[in-house]
C-alpha cells in the first residue's frame, strides 16, 4: 500500500471540523481505496454508499430529510462514493449537514465540474475540498530510495502512476489496462454528464494534444484538423481539464509586446494515459519524445508536490518572440522562479532577456541530477 499524502491531512480534517470533506480525481487514481483506509483508521460508525445504486440514488435527490434520517440513523459517519451521479447532490448535502451538523460527512467524485456544479453554491464554507492525483513521485519517496526510484524513472515515464501501474505484474497487462482506460473510461463521465456534440471527436483532440504535449496549442489548427470550431476545442479542453486528464500552463508576460502569451500547453496528468493516446510504450531508447515525456513529468510532478503541501503559486512557461524561452515559471508573494529542463546532466544558464526583464527572478536548470529536488 503506498501511503498517499492526502491521508493524514483527511484525519486531521475529519477529527476536528465539522465540514463535509469532498474528493475530486480522476476514476482508478485511488479515491474509494483512500476513504476506506481512512475509514479503517478513526473510530466513527461509518455508512458507506456507492450512488450507481438506485435506492441511495433516490435517497440522496429526494430533498426529504426524513428518508435521508432514516437512511443514516445511528452512523456517525457518512461516505457516499461518485457523488456527481446524484441530481442535486449539493442541496440534499446541505439540508443533511444543516439538520445534523454532528454526522460527519465524506463525498467523492471522479469529475470535479459536475460534482463542484452541482456542490459549489449550496454548500458554500461548508466543505473542505481536496483533489487526489495518480500517485507522486514524492509519495514514492516515503518507500524508496533515491537508487530505486532512479531505477525506476524511464518505467514512470512510460507507463505513468496510476495506482494499478504498480500492482500489475508485466507490460503486457500494464499496457492492456492504460489502453482499456484511454478508451472510454477516463472520461466517461464528460460523455454521460455533459452535452458533447460530436463525441467520437474527444478521443482525436486527445490524440492531438498528447502529441503536442508540452507544447503551444493552437485552438484554430486544431478546430481547422478537427473540423469543428475553436471556441467548440476550447469547451472539450475545459471538460478534459475539469475531469483530470490534462491541465494546462499560460504563457507569462509583463512585457506583452514581446513575450508570447496567445497560446497555452497542454500536458497530461498521467504520462502513462499520455503514450497509450499515442500508442508509443517503447523505452526511452528508442523514442523521439523523450524530451516531451521529461518535461511533462516535472511539470505534473511540481503541481502535485505544490497541491499536496498547499504551496499556492500561479505556474507558466515563458517565451518571447525572439526565441528566448523558459520551459517552467512560478511566481509566489512577487517572487519569480524560472526552471529550464535537461534530461541530461547538463546545465543550462538563463536567457539574457529574461535576467534583463526579471533581474530579481531566480532560476535553476532541473536535469537528472537534481530533478527530486524539484518534485
Amino acid at each position: 500500500m503506498i501511503q498517499r499524502f492526502l491521508l493524514e491531512e483527511l484525519l486531521e480534517k475529519l477529527n476536528h471540523s465539522s465540514k463535509i470533506i469532498l474528493i475530486y480525481g480522476a476514476r482508478q487514481v485511488g479515491k474509494t481505496t483512500l476513504v476506506k483506509q481512512l475509514l479503517s483508521q478513526v473510530p466513527y460508525k461509518s455508512l458507506s454508499i456507492n450512488a450507481d445504486e438506485e435506492k441511495y440514488n433516490d435517497v440522496f435527490s429526494s430533498r426529504d430529510l426524513t428518508k435521508m434520517r432514516m437512511l443514516t440513523d445511528g452512523y456517525e459517519l457518512l461516505f457516499i462514493d461518485e457523488a456527481q451521479r446524484i441530481p442535486d447532490i449539493g442541496i440534499n448535502l446541505k439540508i443533511l449537514h444543516d439538520a445534523l451538523p454532528e454526522l460527519k460527512i465524506i463525498a467523492t467524485g471522479s469529475s470535479s465540474f459536475e460534482l463542484a456544479n452541482r456542490t459549489q453554491e449550496p454548500l458554500t464554507g461548508r466543505t473542505w475540498t481536496f483533489s487526489l492525483f495518480p500517485i507522486s513521485f514524492s509519495e514514492l519517496r516515503q518507500q524508496q530510495n533515491l537508487f530505486e526510484l532512479n531505477h525506476g524513472l524511464e518505467t514512470f515515464l512510460r507507463f505513468g502512476a496510476y495506482p494499478d501501474v504498480f500492482s500489475l505484474p508485466n507490460q503486457v497487462d500494464k499496457v492492456q489496462f492504460l489502453t482499456q482506460l484511454t478508451r472510454s473510461y477516463l472520461y466517461k463521465d464528460i460523455l454521460e454528464l455533459s452535452t458533447i456534440r460530436h463525441p467520437d471527436k474527444i478521443k482525436k483532440l486527445l490524440q492531438l494534444l498528447a502529441f503536442q504535449a508540452g507544447s503551444e496549442v493552437s485552438l484554430n489548427e486544431l478546430g481547422n484538423t478537427l473540423q469543428m470550431s475553436k471556441d467548440t476545442v476550447a469547451s472539450y479542453i475545459d471538460l478534459l481539464e475539469k475531469a483530470f486528464v490534462v491541465f494546462r500552463l499560460s504563457g507569462f508576460s509583463r512585457n506583452l509586446r514581446k513575450e508570447v502569451v496567445k497560446m497555452d500547453k497542454i500536458y497530461f496528468y498521467d504520462l502513462g494515459v499520455r503514450n497509450a493516446l499515442v500508442n508509443n510504450f517503447n523505452t526511452l531508447d528508442f523514442r523521439t519524445d523523450v524530451g516531451q515525456l521529461w518535461e511533462n513529468f516535472l511539470v505534473v510532478e511540481r503541481l502535485k508536490n505544490n497541491a499536496y503541501q498547499r504551496r499556492f503559486v500561479n505556474s507558466y512557461f515563458w517565451r518571447t518572440y525572439t526565441g528566448a524561452e523558459l520551459d517552467y515559471i512560478e511566481e509566489a508573494d512577487d517572487q519569480l522562479a524560472g526552471f529550464e529542463f535537461k534530461f541530461s546532466d547538463k546545465t543550462a544558464k538563463p536567457p539574457q532577456s529574461w535576467l534583463e526583464a526579471y533581474p530579481n527572478s531566480d532560476f535553476k536548470c532541473i536535469n537528472r541530477a537534481n530533478y527530486w529536488e524539484f518534485i
